[in-house]
Parts: C-alpha cells; sequence; structure tokens
C-alpha cells in the first residue's frame, strides 16, 4: 500500500476514535419538558450534558435547526449556555404559531437523543366583534338576535354574554377550524324575546381562553325604534273580474313617513308613488298580492294584500294523453283555479257517464274499449266554464277487422283486403293460403301491398288472372306485434256478372259491429 494511502487509513481510524470517545460517558443532566407559553412571550427549552464536548443538534419535527450552536436559518432562536459546562438550552424571542411543535435535544457524538418535548403555542383571540355595534337598533315588539365573533385563537375562545352583571344563558356557539389547522374561529349568537330587552341596554361579549383568561370584551348598546305601522284596505270586496278596485295604504311613523313603494307578485309598480292605487283586477290579484312599502329613516315596513276576485276557471295543471298497455292503470291529472269554489267534472266523450269529480281521473285495468277522447271540465257556478280534452291509447295484440268473404270475377284481377288496428303497430302482417306465406311483395300471381292509414293499416293480397281454384282457397291474414297476434280467415267469392265491378266493395262506416270509421266489407250473399 502507498506511504499516502497509509496514513489517510491511520487519520480516519483516530477521528472516528476521537469521535466516539467524546460520548462515551456523556448523560443528560437536564432534558426538555412540555411547556406551555403564549405567543409573543420568550420560553428556553433546557438542554445540559456535562462532560460531552461535540456536536449538539436541535431537532423540530424530526428536522435539524442547524449544526451546533450556529441557528442562523432561524433569527428568532438562539442557543444560549456555558458551552464548557455542556449548556445548549434553545431560546426562542417571542414565540409564534410556528413555534407549536416537538424539540429535541440530540448528542451526536453520544448517539443520544432527550425526550422529545412538545412546545405549546397558545394565542390570544383577536378583539372580539359584535355584529351591528357599537349601537344595535330594532323594531319595537322584535326579537334581538345578537352575533360576536372572536377570530383566530388557539385554542378556540369561549364567548360568554353579560347584561347588568350577569351571565345570559341560552346562546349558541360554533367554532371554525381555519386553513393553518391550529388556530379556530369562534361565533356566539345570542337570542332575546321583545319582552326581555330594554332599550339603552348594555351587553358585553367576552371572549377568552388559557392564553388569556381575564378575557377581551366589547359591548353595544340597544335602542329599540319604531317603522311605520301600515295598515292596507281593498274596496270593494269581493269583485268580478275586470272592475276597477281601491287600494289604500294609510301609516303612523315616527320619524314620518318619507316613501311610499308598491308592488304586485313582487314586481315593482313604478307608476305609482303615493298612499292609493287604482287598477282594473283580473285573475291574478287573487293569487298574486299587492303591497304596499312605507319607508321612513329607521328602515320599511310592508304589507301586502290580496283580492277576492270572481273568476272563470283557469287550468292550473294540464292533463296529457297516455299510452297504456292493456290491463295497466291509467291516471290522468286534471287542476283548475277559479273563484269561487268550482266543480270538476271527468266524462268520456259520447258519454254522458261521470266518471270522476276529483282533480285525478284513475282508470283501473284499461282494456281496448277504454281507449277514446276524455274531457275534464270545469265550472264556476255563476262565473264561467271550461274543458280539455286527452286521448287514451291502450297497448294491447293487434285486431282484424275484414269481412270474411270478399268477391273477385273469374279471369281479372281480384283483391282481398284484411284491416288492422295495433297499438303498438304490427311488427308483420303476413297472408298465407295452402303452402304460401307471403308478407310483401310478388309472389307468382300474387302481390301482398301494405298502407298506413290514421285509423289503422290495411294490407291487401292482389291475384292476377283469377281462377277457379282461387275460390276454393281459404286465406288466412295475420298480424303481430309484441302484445300478440290476431288472425281472420277470408274466403273469396266469385262475383255475379250484374255487379259490374272487379273486386270486392270497400267501405267506411259507423255500426255496431265496426265501430266509428272501421273498414268493413259489403258482401254479396
Amino acid at each position: 500500500m502507498p506511504l499516502e494511502q497509509r496514513w489517510q487509513t491511520r487519520s480516519c481510524l483516530i477521528f472516528l476514535f476521537f469521535i466516539f470517545s467524546e460520548g462515551a460517558e456523556a448523560m443528560f443532566s437536564q432534558q426538555p419538558q412540555d411547556l406551555v407559553v403564549v405567543a409573543g412571550q420568550p420560553v428556553t427549552l433546557p438542554c445540559t450534558i456535562p462532560g460531552y464536548h461535540g456536536v449538539v443538534l436541535w431537532i423540530k419535527d424530526g428536522l435539524a435547526l442547524g449544526v451546533g450552536r450556529d441557528l442562523s436559518g432561524y433569527p428568532r432562536y438562539t442557543v444560549t449556555g456555558d458551552h464548557g459546562s455542556g449548556e445548549h438550552h434553545l431560546q426562542i424571542q417571542r414565540a409564534e404559531l410556528m413555534d407549536d411543535a416537538v424539540f429535541e435535544c440530540q448528542a451526536v457524538q453520544a448517539a443520544m437523543r432527550s425526550r422529545p418535548a412538545r412546545l405549546t403555542v397558545l394565542v390570544p383571540p383577536e378583539d372580539p366583534v359584535i355584529s351591528g355595534g357599537p349601537v344595535v337598533s330594532l323594531r319595537a315588539g322584535d326579537p334581538l338576535n345578537l352575533t360576536c365573533h372572536a377570530d383566530n385563537a388557539k385554542p378556540a375562545a369561549s364567548i360568554i354574554w353579560i347584561r347588568n352583571g350577569e351571565v345570559l344563558n341560552g346562546a349558541m356557539y360554533s367554532k371554525t377550524l381555519l386553513r393553518d389547522g391550529r388556530r379556530e374561529s369562534t361565533v356566539s349568537t345570542l337570542y332575546l324575546s321583545p319582552s326581555n330587552i330594554e332599550t339603552g341596554q348594555q351587553i358585553i361579549c367576552k371572549a377568552s381562553n388559557k392564553a388569556v383568561p381575564n378575557g377581551k370584551e366589547t359591548s353595544v348598546t340597544i335602542d329599540i325604534q319604531h317603522l311605520p305601522l301600515v295598515n292596507l284596505s281593498v274596496e270593494p270586496q269581493p269583485v268580478l273580474e275586470g272592475n276597477l278596485v281601491k287600494f289604500h295604504c294609510s301609516a303612523k311613523a315616527n320619524p314620518p313617513v318619507t316613501l311610499y313603494r308598491w308592488a304586485k307578485g313582487g314586481s315593482i309598480i313604478k307608476e305609482v308613488s303615493g298612499d292609493t292605487y287604482e287598477v282594473i283586477v283580473d285573475h291574478s290579484f287573487f293569487t298574486e298580492p299587492v303591497s304596499c312599502e312605507v319607508t321612513n329613516p329607521l328602515g320599511s315596513t310592508n304589507i301586502s294584500r290580496n283580492v277576492d276576485v270572481y273568476f272563470g276557471p283557469r287550468m292550473s295543471a294540464e292533463p296529457q294523453s297516455l299510452q297504456v298497455d292493456l290491463g295497466s292503470d291509467a291516471v290522468f291529472n286534471c287542476a283548475w283555479t277559479g273563484n269561487p269554489s268550482l266543480t270538476i267534472v271527468w266524462m268520456k266523450r259520447g258519454s254522458g257517464v261521470v266518471l270522476s269529480n276529483e282533480n285525478l281521473l284513475t282508470l283501473k285495468s284499461v282494456r281496448q274499449e277504454d281507449a277514446g277522447k276524455y274531457v275534464c271540465r270545469a265550472v264556476v257556478p255563476r262565473v264561467g266554464a271550461g274543458e280539455k280534452e286527452v286521448s287514451l291509447t291502450v297497448n294491447g295484440p293487434p285486431t282484424i277487422s275484414s269481412t270474411q268473404t270478399q268477391q273477385a270475377l273469374h279471369g281479372e284481377k281480384g283483391q282481398i283486403k284484411c284491416f288492422i288496428r295495433s297499438t303498438p303497430p304490427p311488427d308483420r302482417i303476413a297472408w298465407s293460403w295452402k303452402e304460401t306465406v307471403l308478407e310483401s311483395g310478388t309472389s307468382g300471381r300474387y302481390t301482398v301491398e301494405t298502407v298506413t292509414t290514421e285509423e289503422g293499416v290495411i294490407s291487401t293480397l292482389t291475384m292476377s288472372n283469377i281462377v277457379p281454384a282461387d275460390f276454393q282457397t281459404i286465406y288466412n291474414c295475420t298480424a303481430w306485434n309484441s302484445f300478440g297476434s290476431d288472425t281472420e280467415i277470408i274466403r273469396l267469392k266469385e262475383q255475379g256478372g250484374s255487379q259490374g265491378s272487379t273486386g270486392s266493395t270497400f267501405l267506411f262506416f259507423k255500426s255496431r259491429d265496426c265501430g266509428f270509421l272501421d273498414m268493413c266489407f259489403n258482401e254479396d250473399l
């Protein structure tokens, strides 16, 4: 090994021996203890290690403050005491909230650590503030609500209310933790009933915590004043819609009235400024009150009145047409307003039967024959009436209305028709005869066409060049939707020469069997 390398190795061993020998028998004679200090005051954390002359570190929340006595990064921190006697006390000038931490004194060479010491920094609350002070004015007869807040304290301040030397009970108390996670703000609300307050009284809010045991206080003086006392008259009452009404706003106030302001339903009436308002009323005056706001230097008093206006029915909840499944319940809602009290009647269009006298019409387990138009009618006696019509559509399997025997001429083109009513519309319509099934398009002599009308769907099977076998064939028309299916069996009859026309006669009319505007066939039997 080179000489220079041997010398460096020897020096390192000597240095390590020196470090460990420095703290071989060192012990703490003083260790920092848990302390509580008020922000702004000085505090000293003791640390004495007799006979130890090595490096001493102060640790704050796990981080070293500096090396030895060099705490230049912390201007308020100083290591004091006789270094030769092993004194390494940490002195903090003007403690702040950031000093609230756990401190340790460590002897590096001796590998010694003091007990962790918690330094708790107390922060007094800021001066308490009562909202609205120093003089709180209120109307005669109103309760008193006082709110006092004491902010930025650690721990949170306690607040008491004092009147005439006595503590007032029943205040509501809450506190909020600030963003620094240490200080808190406190709010206290005191409620006093009108019978428990007098003008000229002084009420004190006193806030305290461990940092200021004697507390800080502020006070307000109660000043009870009288706002305008207002009466609003309406003439005439009741009144029929479209007639003139006079509103008069009379007020007693001290100090005197300085302003009248009128509103209807919350909207200001700019064209009126005095104590009287005349207007031709409509139905809206029944539900939208007219208000008179009277102001004096102390504030405003607002009073409102509705007008007893007689008016005919007006719809407030419009019924909606419904589409329901077969067997389900159908519920219609129809609401009217009117004055005086109105009567509601539900009926099915074309029927004289009253189904309900309530806003709600409930049809239980509807059938397909329940489909149709329903009328909600409202009547205000001696004033007026109104009505609203809605539709009920019933979802169910298709129904087929067709003449079971239809006619055609031998050797000519012939047609047989199938009329389908279906809600929802049919997913599929098929004609079948012998071994053949045809839903649409052309197959040999046969063509299927489907047309949708307002009343339903017409499916037509057209046969070119009718042959005798066509009159011996049974034709099936079948329709499907998501609720089921229906089938009609149709035969083709040879038409006599006296008819003078080709194919069948297809009619629209009202009958008991076919229903209103159903398509039925004229049979020549």
